[in-house]
């Protein structure tokens, strides 16, 4: 597991997939609030729904509309579980506040840099820490499960 310090500006604990992108996301024109999904042309994350995953990001770009859409993901049901960016504007924290989910901001070492999409991350935006557990992490556990899973059905089998 990996562990991030950051500052904490939205409280409350969220634990999801992380959903990554290495490029600012435009609110005003660059979401659709009805399905949580990134519709910017251009945007690597173009088609791709950010409901219910931790948002990795560098910060927000475009206008004050931004906090206006992400606020209507919240109030739709297609908000992301929780916000991690880097790069602090009004507009980003203004949009993390009014969406309601828990944030965490300018971690060390960068969640850019570390995080992947599809990792498990545990954000804490109340102590400003974030918990990574890597896709490999699930997969061995999952494989773990599965034998000790396998182990107690033979055993009960070898009973019969």
């Amino acid at each position: 597991m990996i562990e991030l310090r950051g500052r904490g500006i939205v409280p409350g604990v969220a634990e999801a997939p992380a959903l990554v992108t290495h490029e600012p996301i435009s609110g005003f024109g660059g979401i659709d609030v009805a399905t949580g999904t990134v519709i910017e042309p251009r945007h690597e994350l173009f088609g791709v729904c950010f409901t219910g995953r931790v948002l990795v990001f560098p910060g927000a770009k475009g206008s004050s509309g931004w906090s206006g859409f992400f606020q209507s993901t919240r109030l739709m049901g297609t908000a992301p579980a929780a916000m991690v960016f880097d790069i602090l504007t009004t507009k980003a924290v203004l949009g993390a506040i009014v969406t309601r989910v828990p944030t965490v901001v300018q971690a060390v070492p960068s969640a850019l840099d570390l995080v992947r999409t599809g990792d498990v991350v545990r954000v804490d935006g109340t102590s400003g820490l974030i918990q990574v557990l890597r896709d490999d992490e699930k997969v061995a556990r999952s494989s773990e499960d599965e034998d000790e899973s396998f182990t107690q059905w033979k055993a009960s089998s070898d009973r019969r």
